[in-house]
């Protein structure tokens, strides 16, 4: 499998002050062109206790989280197990190779990057990001951790995401973000 392109989306996870938040825009595309404004990119899962967020193929980002689900059923809620489990189902399945997405899994304690070549990255400096405007929101959110480290994680969340979606022609302003308590 090449080097996923991921477009269409952006994806933040701030971890600060003991407060997770994971947020994304609403914004989906094909091509060039703009196919809908309002689509919810953030799920929780195990009754609110994890929460995902998805850039990619949204058919194939549903499908993946369906099998993260099952994962951390099977491994007892276990975030890391089931991320790495999951990684390795899709990088071995030949079904699941093809799918072209990447993933967000956060609890209240830590946050993981998931993405179809088998990679799961715990990142550093607790700011997690994925999608086509993710190196502006990651940008703005190390920003806003050093210098208003007042700020809530769901400010640093919201801000950033909204300086991506200024920047980034597949990200809007229609945010949904959650808080993991």
């Amino acid at each position: 499998m090449g080097k996923i392109k991921i477009r269409s989306t952006t994806v933040l996870a701030v971890y600060h002050k003991g407060q997770m938040a994971i947020g994304a825009d609403g914004q989906v595309t094909m091509g060039a062109t703009v196919a809908k404004s309002h689509v919810k990119k953030i799920r929780n899962l195990s009754e609110g206790k994890i929460v995902t967020g998805f850039a990619g193929s949204t058919a194939d980002a549903f499908t993946l989280l369906d099998r993260f689900d099952e994962k951390l059923s099977a491994h007892s809620g276990n975030l890391k197990r089931a991320a790495v489990e999951l990684a390795k189902d899709w990088r071995r399945d030949k079904y699941l190779r093809q799918l072209e997405a990447m993933m967000i899994v956060a609890d209240k304690n830590e946050m993981l990057i998931i993405s179809g070549t088998g990679d799961v990255l715990d990142p550093e400096e607790d700011v997690a990001s994925i999608g086509s405007g993710s190196q502006y929101a990651k940008s703005a959110a190390l920003a806003l951790k050093k210098h208003a480290s007042h700020l809530t994680a769901e400010e640093m969340v919201r801000e950033s995401l909204t300086i991506a979606a200024d920047i980034c022609i597949y990200t809007n302003h229609n945010l949904i973000i959650e808080v993991i308590q």
